[in-house]
């Protein structure tokens, strides 16, 4: 057995309430669950929140909020880990037992159901304990930059001062919209980014963070181009 447990706090401090905000016609979070229940690779779909108001529409888009949970891990400090390690206890004490989990945001507008499919099929390898969505940065990090409190300029990597952008190490970044893992994984607090997990790589067109108002706005108008 399979479940998603997606993570959707009532705390948002940058923008409030930003689970279930309005996200063209829809709470943000039912874009997570849709895209989840369309994949087909779950029994179950959990949501762990600690508002109630989030758990019934949760419920609402098809969603299960079998516990509430608790302010300990409710807060900015608690880690995606803490609060899928606590959702697989909970559901294990309630007499579910399933082999495999998969973490998804509640903030995932532009995530679809192949990609969920393609993280369970990585998960088929036994030396994989994960598989996570990633994408490429659009720019070369080694020649990125930092500015001090006058805004001059000094390179993270002087020696590719003259580097030819062709000639670098394409890199890559969590792309913020799924972790699937062994129970066994995330009940150890194995971490996701390391040489037993695969990335599942999306192209960069349908990854935006939604951390800010302006990710918010960048995100609306990515999606209306993208569904016009």
């Amino acid at each position: 057995m399979n479940i998603a447990i997606i993570p959707a706090r009532g705390g948002s401090k940058r923008i409030p309430r930003k689970n279930i905000k309005d996200f063209h016609g829809k709470p943000l979070i039912a874009y997570s669950i849709e895209a989840a229940k369309r994949s087909g690779c779950f029994e179950k779909i959990i949501v762990s929140t600690d508002d109630k108001e989030i758990a019934d529409i949760a419920i609402q888009y098809g969603a299960e909020v079998p516990f509430l949970r608790p302010d300990v891990i409710s807060d900015d400090y608690a880690t995606t880990i803490d609060v899928i390690n606590h959702a697989i206890r909970t559901c294990q004490n309630q007499g579910m037992h399933f082999d495999k989990v998969c973490c998804i945001y509640a903030t995932a507008p532009f995530l679809l159901p192949e990609y969920i499919q393609q993280g369970l099929a990585a998960l088929q390898n036994k030396e994989v304990n994960y598989s996570f969505s990633a994408t490429s940065f659009p720019f070369p990090i080694q020649r990125a930059i930092k500015l001090n409190s006058n805004n001059q300029v000094t390179m993270f990597q002087p020696e590719h001062l003259n580097t030819r952008s062709q000639d670098l190490e394409e890199a890559y970044h969590d792309a913020g919209q799924f972790y699937w893992g062994k129970t066994s994984a995330f009940l150890a607090f194995s971490p996701f980014f390391a040489s037993h997990s695969v990335a599942v790589v999306l192209p960069r067109k349908r990854v935006q963070d939604i951390d800010t108002l302006e990710d918010w706005d960048n995100a609306e108008t990515l999606y209306r181009l993208l569904n016009n």
